[in-house]
């Protein structure tokens, strides 16, 4: 009985054990993104893909999880249905800035009336005016309701003559006010200086799932 009930397992397991070993000998000889390309492109199986994870714009477990991984790295999640593999393929730090803007559409206004729009919002802010409260009342963008916040961004996210005043923001710039024009497009801007550049970590993961027979 005991000898007929080991032989089951025996024969249960070993195929599953075999699977799992191969598809790990696979991800082995994948140390690079474009080794994962090429072995995605192996795969016909939609649930395979790649992930990008931004350790700023990601916050959940997973992602937190998985920005701990060096380059080349793995780690594995199982469930009684399928097994997952998420291989660390490409890992960088980007140069990221942030700001809050509040946005004057040209089209509906005379740059006569937009300076002495941006000359208001500025004096008001000196005065004590929060800035979330002057977005909400005068920003005529979506971003608005956030309080112009940008979020973290890279360079070349943003219109070139927007982002250069942010990009180029020192220690001693924080919390300056100051107005953007960029008359190609009709668009004025009071931007607040909010935060320093900081370096924000991303990684490409390729995802791999596997039925558990």
């Amino acid at each position: 009985m005991l000898k007929n009930t080991l032989l089951y397992l025996f024969i249960f397991i070993t195929p599953l054990v075999v699977a799992q070993n191969s598809i790990e000998k696979d991800l082995d000889s994948v140390n690079s993104f474009e080794k994962a390309k090429a072995y995605l492109k192996t795969k016909t199986f939609k649930k395979h893909k790649f992930i990008v994870f931004n350790e700023e714009k990601h916050k959940t477990t997973l992602a937190k999880d998985l920005l701990k991984l060096g380059l080349g790295a793995t780690k594995t999640y199982e469930n009684d249905y399928e097994k997952t593999v998420y291989k660390v393929v490409d890992k960088v730090t980007i140069p990221s800035y942030r700001a809050s803007y509040i946005y004057l559409d040209g089209s509906k206004y005379t740059i006569d009336e937009i300076k002495i729009m941006q000359q208001n919002i500025i004096r008001k802010y000196k005065d004590g005016a929060s800035f979330d409260f002057l977005a909400k009342q005068y920003s005529m963008d979506a971003n608005a309701r956030r309080g112009g916040d940008t979020g973290w961004f890279s360079k070349g996210k943003m219109h070139p003559e927007f982002e250069r005043n942010i990009t180029t923001i020192n220690e001693n710039s924080l919390d300056d006010i100051y107005a953007v024009d960029i008359p190609s497009k009709n668009w004025h801007y009071v931007v607040l200086n909010t935060y320093k550049p900081k370096e924000i970590s991303e990684i490409r993961v390729l995802k791999i799932v596997d039925d558990i027979e």
